[in-house]
């Protein structure tokens, strides 16, 4: 069956991040910690550096280009979180990235910093990371839909691996949050007709299948209903 946490994580790419990413500086951080680089750039949240610390590698000198080109620095995040997706789009993941970086280190309550960055470490082999950073959005933007949705996705995924109850729970919680929050995401919808296929309640799966894919038929992983028909037929007869 295929599973996908998130649409724009099949866009994934191996481009190389931004020139600027490329130069061997350095600067001193907190006793007993490794020194932060330029290597930290190609990190979610620069590896955890403090937003300090993250100021100080990137200098002085741009931030002040950047309080000179933006009317605020909430603006020039949303300008560098837009332009992280365009990059992820492209497949260039590293400089996607290091953009999604710069628009959390320029406002910290942007959602799609953390947003896009758990798109990037969903391809990641556990989405441990991803649920990680998807949460921490959650909670600046604890009503957004699309957050909501791949939070979910993310704990299905684990379930899937680790096998415990409280992940599919959790993955159900969010599913069923984000379908109510905005009826009209139809991959919540296939999501959580997943969830429910995973805890066996199949009329419940067809339903959730229906409600998706009567807002768009792209949602629809056939894979899936295959499966899902070898449990229980599809009640409606759209699917044979």
């Amino acid at each position: 069956m295929k599973y996908y946490v998130l649409l724009l994580a099949l866009l994934l790419g191996l481009g190389g991040g931004p020139a600027q990413a490329q130069r061997k500086s350095k600067i001193k951080v907190k006793s007993g910690a490794a020194p932060a680089s330029a290597a930290n750039r190609l990190l979610p949240l620069f590896g955890g550096l403090s937003v300090a610390e993250a100021e100080a590698l990137m200098g002085s000198a741009f931030l002040a280009g950047i309080d000179r080109s933006f009317a605020s620095r909430p603006e020039a995040s949303a300008f560098f979180s837009t332009k992280g997706y365009e990059y992820l789009a492209e497949g260039k993941a590293d400089t996607a990235l290091y953009r999604f970086n710069l628009a959390w280190l320029l406002d910290q309550k942007n959602p799609e910093a953390y947003h896009g960055l758990g798109v990037i470490s969903s391809s990641q082999p556990t989405p441990d990371e991803a649920i990680s950073l998807l949460t921490q959005g959650l909670t600046v933007a604890p009503a957004n839909a699309a957050l909501l949705s791949d939070l979910g996705t993310s704990y299905l995924i684990r379930y899937r691996q680790t096998q415990k109850k409280k992940d599919l729970a959790q993955g159900m919680l969010y599913l069923e949050q984000a379908t109510t929050t905005d009826p009209t995401n139809a991959a919540a919808w296939q999501q959580l007709a997943q969830g429910y296929f995973l805890r066996a309640e199949y009329p419940k799966a067809w339903e959730a299948v229906h409600k998706g894919q009567a807002l768009s038929m792209t949602s629809i992983d056939f894979e899936f209903i295959g499966e899902l028909q070898a449990k229980l037929p599809d009640p409606q007869g759209m699917f044979k």
